[in-house]
């Protein structure tokens, strides 16, 4: 299987597009099949990895090149021990405001280290990736980036992979990065607020549901809104048996909290 299936069409498309940050005439991936790995662990048994694509980077350090019409390839490394004052973001297509004022909106470090001391996950992976919001060439993103990161992963011994999208065109790369890591054999599930471009890439699991690009791991301070976003989707990695989308129950769970007056 193709990590994009008609790439050959795809290179042809982007060669032809005129670079423009809004993405008009944009040749946007669509694959009919998606690869799957099994969960070979239980979750509380995982080695899970944090994948993010906000433009996160090490205050102090370069940040990412957002003005080539291919997009910065390159990603980042980040210790889970690194403070959320000691990042900036390289922002496009998306505000950066709801992960400035609180980082677990797009980079739920806080949420997952809950996770792991509750037992819910083995352990969080103890560096995370972070890759830009803005690789336009998906062709690059297939052939080059996707298996690089797919092979630190595995270098790393996790066992599954949660990826969390901060505009539109990086729930396009993190699909494509999804379905490199699971021809690996590692289990991925991407969050998604844009349900039509994660169903053309067709990556292996998605959870989806109404949210806003720039917050899409839930609204910046609002820890239960948070935890809602990544609870089932954090279980559903170890319970689709096959390749698929399902929505998050995050409306109707956080009306119901606001129904009894609660935040």
């Amino acid at each position: 299987m193709d990590v994009i299936e008609k790439l050959d069409e795809f290179s042809n498309r982007f060669r032809s597009w005129g670079a423009n940050e809004k993405l008009s005439g944009y040749p946007f991936v669509e694959n009919i099949r998606a690869p799957f790995a099994p969960a070979r662990r239980a979750l509380p048994m995982t080695n899970l990895a944090l994948i993010a694509s906000a433009g996160a980077y090490i205050d102090g350090t370069d940040p990412f090149d957002l003005e080539s019409k291919d997009g910065d390839l390159n990603f980042r490394e980040i210790p889970v021990e690194v403070e959320a004052g000691d990042l900036l973001y390289s922002a496009k297509g998306y505000d950066p405001a709801a992960v400035t004022e609180d980082r677990n909106s797009l980079v739920p470090i806080d949420r997952l280290l809950e996770y792991e001391a509750n037992a819910v996950i083995g352990r969080l992976n103890h560096v995370w990736w972070s890759l830009s919001p803005w690789i336009p060439n998906a062709a690059k993103v297939a052939t080059e980036m996707g298996p690089k990161i797919a092979d630190r992963l595995a270098s790393h011994d996790v066992q599954a992979a949660i990826l969390i999208p901060a505009s539109r065109l990086c729930h396009q790369t993190l699909g494509i990065v999804a379905r490199a890591i699971e021809m690996k054999g590692i289990s991925t599930m991407i969050v998604s607020v844009d349900r039509k471009v994660t169903d053309m890439v067709r990556p292996p699991r998605t959870a989806y549901y109404s949210g806003d690009f720039g917050a899409v791991a839930g609204k910046p301070n609002w820890r239960e809104y948070q935890l809602r976003v990544l609870d089932e989707a954090i279980r559903w990695i170890e319970t689709f048996d096959q390749p698929g989308s399902r929505k998050l129950g995050v409306e109707l769970e956080t009306k119901t909290e606001a129904a009894r007056g609660e935040r």
